[in-house]
């Protein structure tokens, strides 16, 4: 299984249509199992674009995706489509957190430490991006998210460690906790986010 960012051209004739023969893949990433493929992209309010990924699936992130800076599994990403940094055929935003470094983190990687955030949205007064990101099986969460933000996955579900992962909160420095959460009782099973009206 993979996952694609493609990039298109408009019709000269329909600008509400794209050229299906335009089509150039210009991100590509492989997905370990059948869940938590979940994503999106939209243009944030620098011109950038953001993707979100999902962990890669199956239970509590077994290839620890979320946390591991290597991989673009569990993350929002930020691109450039208007340029281009070698090797890739988009640009790295110079304020990206890991955009300078040279260790192996990806370059294109805005924030980390998600489950599955299907959704996420920009505040039209504030340019403030929040997230939907589901739980493992006890919380929901709505989180709002920053430049090079850790958001806890797989250490923790919301605010709670994961039981079989840090069952003594040990791991939480630094972790940025959901500005809402909620147990299954209370809502549908998982949360898809949504847009941010005023």
């Amino acid at each position: 299984l993979k996952s694609y960012v493609a990039r298109y051209q408009v019709s000269a004739s329909n600008p509400d249509s794209a050229v299906k023969a335009s089509g150039t893949v210009i991100l590509s990433v492989d997905q370990p199992y059948e869940n938590h493929n979940g994503g999106k992209i939209a243009f944030g309010p620098d011109g950038y674009l953001y993707i979100s990924f999902g962990d890669g699936g199956s239970g509590y992130d077994p290839q620890n995706n979320g946390q591991t800076l290597s991989v673009l599994l569990g993350k929002i990403l930020r691109i450039d489509v208007d340029t281009r940094t070698q090797p890739f055929a988009y640009g790295i935003p110079v304020t990206n957190p890991f955009a300078s470094n040279s260790q192996g983190i990806r370059k294109e990687i805005f924030a980390f430490g998600l489950r599955n955030p299907w959704k996420f949205s920009f505040d039209s007064q504030t340019g403030t991006l929040w997230a939907g990101d589901v739980g493992q099986g006890t919380l929901e969460e709505i989180d709002t998210i920053t430049v090079g933000g850790n958001y806890g996955w797989r250490l923790m579900e919301g605010t709670l460690c994961t039981p079989n992962i840090n069952p003594t909160c040990a791991d939480t420095a630094g972790l940025i906790r959901p500005v809402w959460e909620y147990g299954r009782s209370a809502g549908d099973v998982s949360i898809t986010g949504g847009y941010v009206y005023r």
